[in-house]
């Protein structure tokens, strides 16, 4: 696992300079629309809708931007779909893709062009379900203000629900089941902690080693062009890399 943990983090840290990043306004528009159409347009009363508000704040998204967000889902036009799509890149790679859409037909359309220029198979919804763990996931900046003991800091998480908290120089990720997100999120908003993101993940409770570099090289490009696309909001796999795919992913 800890492979593929180490390819998330090395891909945030390389995501603040990356050109795509242009395209998570996108995303955390089309959160915030869903979430103010789910639970309402009150983020005091609305879970989901505060923290993609927090989210789109941490961003650097201007405010006349997540107003327009929460009136549209409010209004008929806010209306996209929440899918998923599940499958295989070369290799076994499994692939969990979540999506927001308002046209299934072309996100269905789009996801299976993918497919076929990387080599990979879209696979029946429910056929990966056992590969995948739901659990939450944040991801928090250590800021100026953090000056809390890791085993004291630890204590505190694990008093909120969380299983494994990893620190890193920068970060610290806390992750939790399912069902405690709720509770974690609570605990993060009253210690003032500031957060890179917040969300459910699909965890791998298997990994797949490829050690043909090309192949690698290839699959994470696969990987890439579906979280390109503008309804895909995230893209879940079980690909695990050694310590020598890892040194050229971050020289790269």
């Amino acid at each position: 696992m800890a492979g593929h943990n180490k390819w998330s983090q090395i891909k945030r840290k390389k995501g603040a300079l990356d050109a795509k990043r242009s395209k998570i306004f996108t995303k955390l528009i089309k959160e915030i629309t869903v979430a103010a159409k789910v639970g309402g347009p009150d983020p005091d009363g609305n879970p989901r809708l505060r923290l993609a508000i927090q989210l789109s704040k941490a961003a650097n998204m201007p405010k006349d931007n997540i107003e327009r967000a929460i009136k549209k889902g409010e209004g008929s036009d806010g209306d996209y779909s929440e899918v998923s799509y599940e499958g295989y890149a070369t290799n076994g790679v499994a692939l969990f893709i979540e999506a927001l859409t308002d046209n299934i037909n072309r996100t269905v359309q789009n996801l299976r062009t993918l497919f076929n220029k990387y080599n990979g198979s879209l696979g029946t919804n429910g056929s990966l379900e056992f590969i995948f763990d739901r659990k939450g996931v944040f991801v928090i900046k250590k800021s100026e203000a953090f000056v809390q003991e890791e085993e004291e800091f630890m204590l505190e998480m694990i008093d909120a629900g969380a299983e494994e908290v990893e620190f890193e120089e920068e970060y610290i990720t806390v992750y939790c089941a399912m069902e405690d997100f709720g509770s974690m999120q609570k605990t993060v908003e009253e210690l003032n902690l500031e957060l890179e993101s917040a969300e459910l993940q699909r965890i791998p409770k298997t990994t797949t080693i490829v050690d043909d570099n090309e192949a690698v090289a290839k699959i994470l490009k696969f990987i890439d062009a579906l979280e390109d696309d503008d309804d895909v909001q995230k893209v879940y796999h079980n690909l695990e890399l050694n310590e020598e795919q890892l040194e050229e992913l971050e020289a790269s």
